[in-house]
């Protein structure tokens, strides 16, 4: 195309995944339904099995031209007719009396649909995996890498920077579970007809229709109507906008712990000739999380009229049609395309350990009081009293701005609680990270038998 004017022609997705969807396959998954309806009614007795050879070996790209069945559409002003005239002008004989025999439209589309769905779902469970895999390794890594826990956008205990990517890890093991539950319902064709009856496809219409979609790998639709019906659709793109709130999830986080005032991870930067603004020469902007960021919520935008496609009028009407043309490529292409990009930035992340650890001295050991509060209460102490003694001493060591140790040492000298090793061993961070070694082993240990 001379002057492309979707991004997705000349800057987003992978071209594997846009090679699916493009014109050229999107022909030859049409003819291949054609070729297996043909193989069907032949098996059946239908028709001569030497007719369902010829139109095998022509439903192909190689004979079938994606210009020739463009030139009879605008003659035509119908895209499943103009596939089916351009395969009867490459059959020979009597083969093309045959062709699209007994068939609605749509027994056609929404099958293709499947195959394309088969087809670019792997792509995006592959690209899960890699991203798991990637995960769980940060994970490993930073097993014991403190940081500061947040909640509300303040500091709260020590977390450590593994125990965040194994959490992550886990949400896309789910995802994997989703979309391989979701494939078992997805994965259908039909060959039912106008309306669903099968009037057409005589008395071995069901037999038919198994015969077909067993060729193509696919499973049944129970009971159509004249399309595949559509809450199926409305399961995958919710899965996919699932998927894509993770990853903006996931790009959040970075873009926040790259914030010049945190600083804790940034994405990989290529100093020789990345530029960060076309103004200012010292930025380093988290550009690719911002790219999942924005692009997820795109993804999440296609949910709404996916929805409103599976109201149809009585059997059906053609309102799905258009927009469905947008949704179910974009969606798929753009999906695998944030979780590879978010693959990406983990495995190129630049963690930075020693800014967690001056992060933690901010708040002048602050985070620790809940460390502290419980000590005392295995000293003894009610967890009420605990509560309230270590409240008052961390509001008067953030009004005087001192430190937790400081202000708590003052008062301990009064109650004699703690001797000075067990003050600085309860306010140590490595001390106060709970079972969050055996929670990260946990998840190793389900994963890697993945």
């Amino acid at each position: 195309m001379d002057n492309p004017i979707c991004p997705l022609e000349y800057r987003y997705g992978r071209e594997e995944l846009k090679e699916i969807f493009g014109e050229t396959c999107r022909l030859q998954f049409l003819l291949d339904v054609e070729a297996a309806l043909a193989r069907a009614h032949a098996k059946i007795g239908n028709i001569p099995k030497s007719a369902a050879n010829e139109i095998s070996q022509k439903a192909s790209i190689k004979y079938v031209k994606v210009e020739r069945v463009k030139e009879i559409e605008n003659e035509t002003k119908h895209d499943i007719m103009s596939v089916t005239k351009a395969l009867a002008e490459v059959c020979n004989g009597e083969a093309e009396k045959y062709i699209h025999l007994g068939a609605t439209s749509y027994d056609i589309v929404d099958t293709a649909n499947a195959l394309q769905f088969a087809e670019s779902t792997t792509y995006i469970q592959k690209s899960l995996k890699d991203l798991r895999k990637t995960l769980l390794n940060l994970a490993k890594k930073h097993k014991k890498t403190v940081m500061l826990g947040r909640t509300h956008g303040q500091h709260t205990i020590p977390i450590t920077f593994g125990l965040k990517m194994a959490s992550y890890a886990m949400e896309i093991e789910r995802h994997l579970e989703r979309m391989f539950e979701c494939k078992s319902r997805l994965l259908v064709g039909k060959l039912s007809g106008a309306v669903g009856t099968g009037a057409a496809l005589g008395k071995n219409a069901l037999e038919l229709q198994e015969e077909m979609l067993k060729d193509l790998k696919l499973g049944v639709e129970d009971v159509s109507t004249q399309i595949v019906c559509r809450d199926r659709y409305n399961e995958l793109l919710s899965v996919l906008g699932n998927i894509a709130t993770s990853m903006e999830k996931f790009g959040t986080e970075i873009r926040n712990l790259q914030r010049d005032e945190i600083g804790e991870v940034a994405e990989a930067f290529e100093a020789k000739k990345q530029v960060g603004s076309s103004t200012m020469p010292h930025k380093r902007n988290p550009i690719t999380s911002e790219q999942i960021c924005g692009l997820a919520r795109l993804v999440r935008s296609f949910i709404t009229p996916t929805f409103e496609n599976a109201i149809q009028w009585h059997e059906r009407d053609l309102c799905n049609s258009s927009s469905e043309r947008f949704i179910l490529a974009h969606s798929l292409i753009l999906t695998d395309w944030i979780i590879y990009k978010t693959n990406d930035v983990f495995k190129n992340l630049k963690v930075l350990p020693e800014r967690m650890l001056k992060n933690m001295e901010i708040s002048k050991g602050l985070p620790m009081a809940e460390s502290m509060m419980t000590t005392l209460i295995g000293k003894g102490m009610g967890r009420g009293e605990a509560h309230e003694l270590m409240r008052k001493i961390s509001l008067k060591a953030a009004h005087k701005d001192r430190s937790l140790i400081e202000v708590f040492s003052e008062e301990n000298k009064k109650l004699k609680f703690l001797s000075n090793k067990e003050i600085n061993d309860t306010l140590n961070p490595e001390n106060y990270l709970g079972a969050t070694e055996k929670i990260i082993d946990r998840v190793i240990n389900k994963l890697e038998r993945k």
